[in-house]
C-alpha cells in the first residue's frame, strides 16, 4: 500500500486545474447502461472510484474505453447481475440498480461497501424503486429485483433521517426516466451532482424538470440514446485546495484553482471568508485565488444539505482551524459519527474534543509531524491539509481512501510547491 509523505512548512503558490466531480462521473457513468448507444463522458477524472465503476460497467457486459479524461462506453449488450467482488469496494456501485431496472426490468446488486462513516443505510433508495413497481428479494447479502409488470410512475417522498438521500435521488431519476407515466420526486437531494446527472439524461432525451431543487419531476419515455457530455468540476476536491491556500498560501500570491465553478462554492467560499481569508474569483466564475489572512478567526460551522455547508468539507476546515487563534465548533448533521480524523490530528499537536457529533477545536500555534493514518476520503484529505503546515515530515498511511476521490493529488500539490513523497509502506 502507497503512503504520503508531507514535508511541511513549503508556502503554497502557482495554480492547479481542478479535476472533474468524482460524485458527478459515478452516477453519470451508471446512467450509460440506460441506452444502447455510445456515450462519451469528459472530464471523467482518474481516481480509484470511477476506476471500479468502470470496471463494474465493464463486468454488466458494456463495452469502455478510456483515453485519458475521456471514456467511450457502449451498453448494447449488458446482463443484470453485478459482481460482488467488484461492488463491495465502493458504495456508490448501488447506483446501477436504477439503469439495470429499468432497461432490463432486473437487476442483482450486492449490499455495497465504502468508506467507515457512520450509518449509510440503503432503505431510501429500496422505497423509491419499491414504489414505482420494484419488487425486491434480500438474500444473502444480495439485493434481487424485479419489475414483473414493468415500472411505473408516482409520486414519492425520499426524506431520510439526516436529510435528502443523493445517491437515493439518482437511482429514482434514472429509473424513472424508462417508466410509464410520470414520476415526482419529493424531498429531492438538489446537488449540483444531481444536477449534472439530470443534464446528462436529458441530453439522452429524457424528460425532467425540476433538478437542483426539492421536487423533480420525471416524465417516462420509451427510450434514450446516445449523447456527448462534460462532467462539472469537482467542487470538494476545489474546496479542498482552498483550504490549502487559507493554510499554507504565499501570503502575497496565494493559490489559484482554474475550472471551478463559484456557485458551487459559495458555502466553503463563505466560511474561509468569515474566518478572515480572502477569496476572489475571475469575473466568468471559473478561476480562484485563496490567500491566508493576516489577522484569521474561528468561527462555526453546521453541515446541512445542499445549498448548505457540504458534509464532504468539514474535516477539512477542522485542520484550517486547527491552527486558527480562538475557539471554533464543527457540528456535522449528516454524518455525525464522521470525525475520526480528529484523533489523528491530535497526534499531531491538535487541540480538538469530540462529543456527540460535534468537534470543539482550541486553535494552536502550531503542529509536530506524527505518523498518521487516514480512515477514510475526506479525512485523508484534512490529514494532508495539517501535514502541509506541520514542523517536520508527516507519513500518512492508508493512501488508497485519498486515491479514492482526489486525482494526482501528490502531483498537484507538487505543483503549488508542496514538498511530498509517495512511497510503499
Amino acid at each position: 500500500m502507497d503512503k504520503l509523505i508531507v514535508h511541511g512548512g513549503h508556502k503554497l503558490s502557482g495554480s492547479i486545474n481542478v479535476s472533474g466531480a468524482k460524485n458527478a462521473s459515478l452516477p453519470i457513468l451508471a446512467a450509460s447502461l440506460l441506452t444502447k448507444e455510445d456515450v462519451i463522458l469528459r472530464r471523467v477524472p482518474d481516481v480509484s472510484d470511477t476506476n471500479y465503476m468502470i470496471q463494474i460497467l465493464s463486468a454488466l457486459g458494456a463495452e469502455v474505453e478510456r483515453s485519458s479524461g475521456t471514456v467511450r462506453i457502449n451498453a448494447a449488450n449488458i446482463i443484470s447481475e453485478a459482481p460482488y467482488e467488484l461492488v463491495r469496494k465502493m458504495r456508490a456501485s448501488i447506483c446501477v440498480m436504477g439503469p439495470l431496472l429499468a432497461r432490463l426490468g432486473k437487476a442483482k446488486v450486492s449490499l455495497p461497501g465504502g468508506c467507515v462513516i457512520g450509518d449509510r443505510p440503503v432503505d431510501l433508495h429500496l422505497k423509491g424503486l419499491r414504489a414505482i413497481g420494484t419488487e425486491i428479494d434480500m438474500e444473502g447479502g444480495n439485493m434481487d429485483m424485479s419489475a414483473p409488470t414493468g415500472l411505473k410512475g408516482k409520486e414519492v417522498d425520499l426524506r431520510g433521517k439526516h436529510g435528502p438521500t443523493v445517491l437515493g435521488t439518482d437511482n429514482l431519476m434514472m429509473a424513472a426516466v424508462l417508466a410509464e407515466g410520470t414520476t415526482i420526486i419529493e424531498s429531492a437531494a438538489c446537488e449540483p451532482e444531481v444536477v449534472d446527472l439530470a443534464n446528462f439524461l436529458i441530453s439522452m432525451g429524457a424528460k425532467i424538470e425540476g433538478a437542483g431543487t426539492r421536487r423533480i419531476t420525471i416524465q417516462g419515455v420509451s427510450a434514450l440514446h446516445g449523447t456527448e457530455h462534460t462532467i462539472i468540476p469537482d467542487r470538494i476536491e476545489a474546496g479542498t485546495y482552498m483550504v490549502a491556500g487559507a493554510l499554507a498560501g504565499n501570503p502575497d500570491t496565494g493559490v489559484t484553482l482554474h475550472r471551478v465553478c463559484e456557485e458551487h462554492l459559495q458555502p466553503t467560499t463563505d466560511k474561509l471568508r468569515e474566518a478572515g481569508h480572502s477569496v476572489t474569483f475571475s469575473n466568468e466564475g471559473q478561476s480562484v485565488t485563496v490567500k491566508p489572512g493576516k489577522s484569521p478567526v474561528g468561527c462555526n460551522i453546521v453541515t446541512a444539505p445542499h445549498p448548505g455547508f457540504p458534509t464532504d468539507m468539514q474535516a477539512q476546515f477542522s485542520a484550517l482551524f486547527a491552527i486558527t487563534p480562538g475557539l471554533s465548533i464543527i457540528e456535522d448533521t449528516i454524518f455525525p459519527q464522521r470525525f475520526m480524523h480528529c484523533a489523528e490530528m491530535s497526534r499531531m499537536g491538535a487541540n480538538m474534543l469530540v462529543d456527540q457529533g460535534k468537534v470543539v477545536i482550541t486553535g494552536t500555534e502550531s503542529l509536530s509531524a506524527a505518523p498518521v493514518m487516514a480512515s477514510d476520503l475526506r479525512a485523508s484529505a484534512a490529514l494532508v491539509l495539517a501535514a502541509l503546515v506541520a514542523d517536520g515530515a508527516t507519513e500518512i498511511n492508508r493512501l488508497y481512501h485519498i486515491d479514492r476521490g482526489y486525482e494526482h493529488i501528490d502531483e498537484k500539490l507538487l505543483q503549488l510547491g508542496a514538498k511530498v513523497e509517495r512511497a510503499r509502506e
